[in-house]
């Protein structure tokens, strides 16, 4: 009994602040009433995987209901690429707003319940904009649903620094992305299927089936909600059983800072926003593809179409811990753009069953994220690390919601093989930008592609 004592205690290790604050709690509470034990704190946990959980469900909507959409609302596809344009828009902006608002303005228990039910509202009007066949308040929803959806992840992310802060946190940190993932793969999967059912109930396919459909996948906004006050109510009572402060983003934005950015930057910048937008504006045209191309039915198309995702929940961990323990980061991006090439040229110039294909684009889109990301903090100083993070997703949304657009604006004048051909050069653009930072690092002595043994020597030689 003591020994699983003494273990509780050294997996709930943070600060030496929040040790000592420990140490003054109250030590009669129950296991799962004491925010100090392992059963609490992974309680804790599971609210803040199911915090997220249905604003991913609902991020891919449009793309689970792409037929329908476009079918009961009468519009095109440059139209339809709207409902992702318009979700991208205000993260051109808020990525650099969402950590100020938590840390200054809300805290982060008021600002997680707000941006909670900004996503509940935004996906409200979606549905409204299908049951009174008005595209236009769908549009609006859309809009409404970014402004929370980003932010959220946000707030998602300050929670976890402030209860695992230490050797989970990495752990922590997988596990919520990993919900995240299922969360779009649930939505994939179930969209088309629940609409077939309401279809049959109202017996007809129409406007109003489409904003039922989307009014009830809705509930997952709401059960994300419940688990953001649930949270709120948690934190606020840890802090004053445990004396602990309110969670911060750790972010500091400051505008100033991006005239210091090295050209090894800004080559992160371009080959992060030249990758995503061939992923991303793919997934969300990528179900009639497979139906048109390949011949597949509804449901195997939406399957297909969220292996990406179904692959992403598992190996994000798995090559996180990879790059963790090997380094060259450089090189692992390299692999994972070069294998998305092939991919996407897989996908449009044969007729090779495009379960490889979307495998591999699983495979890796899951190690370009555990490569890439990390390396802006090799290139900027610690103080520096928000204006740079928030940069990235600043350029990387508006990257997203103009490619949205054009990416409709050329299926629907030319087709899904240009569309694969313009994605295909998006990617290239991508890998020679990986080229070009490999001899950028390399000229200047850069510390990208070390490994992880060189890394430990060369921390070793500044701290001395």
């Amino acid at each position: 009994m003591e020994e699983e004592e003494e273990e509780a205690r050294s997996l709930l290790e943070r600060s030496p602040e929040a040790d000592g604050a420990a140490q003054g709690a109250p030590r009669a509470l129950p296991t799962l009433c004491d925010p100090r034990r392992l059963a609490h704190r992974l309680v804790v946990l599971l609210l803040m995987c199911f915090l997220g959980f249905g604003s991913y469900f609902c991020y891919d909507n449009p793309s689970a209901l792409q037929t329908q959409v476009k079918r009961d609302m009468k519009v095109n596809t440059t139209k339809f690429m709207l409902l992702y344009a318009w979700y991208s828009w205000p993260n051109v902006v808020l990525c650099f707003l969402g950590g100020f608002l938590i840390d200054r303005i809300f805290g982060i228990r008021w600002g997680t319940v707000i941006f909670s039910c900004i996503v509940c509202l935004g996906q409200i009007i979606f549905a409204l904009g299908g049951i009174f066949n008005a595209f236009w308040l769908m549009e609006l929803g859309r809009f409404v649903f970014g402004i929370g959806g980003e932010s959220l992840a946000v707030a998602q992310n300050a929670y976890a620094v402030s209860w695992f802060k230490g050797k989970e946190l990495n752990l922590v940190f997988g596990l919520q992305l990993s919900m995240s993932r299922i969360g779009s793969t649930v939505n994939m999967n179930l969209m088309g299927w629940l609409y077939g059912k309401i279809e049959a109930s109202l017996g007809a396919a129409g406007h109003t089936t489409l904003g039922v459909t989307l009014m009830i996948g809705g509930i997952t906004c709401i059960i994300s909600l419940i688990c953001a006050l649930a949270l709120a109510y948690l934190d606020q009572r840890a802090e004053k059983i445990l004396h602990k402060e309110q969670g911060k983003t750790g972010e500091v934005i400051k505008l100033s800072d991006i005239k210091d950015f090295s050209l090894a930057l800004w080559l992160v910048f371009i080959i992060c926003v030249c990758y995503y937008v061939a992923i991303f504006p793919f997934i969300g045209l990528g179900k009639v593809f497979f139906i048109e191309k390949f011949g597949f039915s509804s449901q195997s198309a939406s399957a297909i179409n969220s292996v990406v995702y179904i692959i992403s929940a598992p190996m994000s961990p798995v090559f996180g811990l990879l790059v963790d323990k090997t380094g060259k980061n450089i090189i692992w991006v390299l692999c994972a753009v070069a294998a998305t090439l092939v991919s996407h040229m897989m996908l449009a110039f044969t007729f090779w069953n495009p379960w490889i294909a979307m495998c591999l684009l699983g495979l890796s889109y899951s190690l370009l994220a555990c490569a890439l990301w990390p390396m802006v903090a090799f290139l900027v100083p610690e103080h520096q690390l928000g204006t740079a993070y928030g940069f990235m997703q600043s350029i990387q949304n508006f990257g997203l919601a103009v490619i949205a657009i054009l990416a409709g604006m050329i299926l629907d004048t030319r087709g899904y093989l240009l569309l694969e051909v313009f994605f295909i050069a998006c990617v290239s653009l991508s890998l020679l930008a990986v080229v070009f930072l490999y001899l950028v690092n390399r000229a200047r002595g850069g510390n990208l592609n070390y490994s992880t043994k060189q890394r430990e020597e060369e921390k070793l030689r500044q701290t001395k």
